[in-house]
């Protein structure tokens, strides 16, 4: 075989190499996508613990619309027994006079939920650091089984992470708010929850280094 059959030989088998990497992530990506929606369809209101309410943007003590949306999920779960106590998660932004865990509990004990059934977790500036804090603050308890309150996209990642942390969880999403008003919406939702649940996977770290952590 001369020199000049032999590169042609290498360059098609590194093309083909190149083919079928391309064709993997392709599959990979896909499927992580797949499993998103799928998952973001699913509503499990078993019995458990406890109802956690994943955090989200509050100002002033006020949740913003995508944090009412969550939290009245949770008042309706707890209503209907699911659980007996609801845990708030999320931390402060700079120069917040709240955390993302107090307004949630002040919001809920507004509305008829008695103080010793809320607790604010309020650590966690990202999904992983928040899920990590209230994990630790369930297992404390004794607890260790939760319905995990967040938006339909966020609902695989959030109780993937849970479950990392050691606790069985699953999820009920909300179906309210902005977050799946449009389909354009949705869509764009589930391809940031697709890039952040693979950083996650690969790298066993939250996801707002490249923007997509919620």
């Amino acid at each position: 075989m001369n020199v000049e059959t032999r590169t042609v030989g290498i360059k098609k088998w590194i093309r083909r190499g190149l083919i079928g990497f391309v064709l993997m992530l392709a599959l990979v990506i896909g499927g992580t996508g797949f499993q998103v929606w799928q998952h973001a369809r699913q509503d499990d209101r078993t019995k458990a613990d406890a109802v956690v309410v994943l955090g989200a943007a509050q100002y002033a003590g006020r949740p913003s619309p995508i944090l009412e949306a969550r939290l009245q999920h949770a008042k309706n779960l707890y209503d209907r027994g699911v659980a007996e106590h609801i845990i708030t998660g999320g931390g402060r932004q700079t120069g917040d006079l709240y955390t993302e865990a107090e307004a949630g509990s002040r919001w809920l004990t507004s509305r008829g939920v008695p103080q010793d059934k809320v607790i604010a977790v309020g650590e966690g500036s990202d999904t992983l650091g928040t899920i990590d804090a209230v994990a630790k603050t369930a297992l404390d308890r004794g607890w260790h089984t939760a319905v995990i309150v967040s938006d339909p996209w966020h609902s695989l990642r959030a109780r993937t992470m849970a479950h990392d942390a050691g606790l069985s969880a699953w999820t009920s999403p909300t179906h309210r708010g902005p977050v799946v008003q449009t389909r354009e919406i949705q869509a764009r939702y589930i391809l940031r929850e697709t890039a952040a649940l693979l950083y996650y996977r690969v790298f066993n770290a939250p996801a707002d280094d490249i923007g997509v952590d919620l």
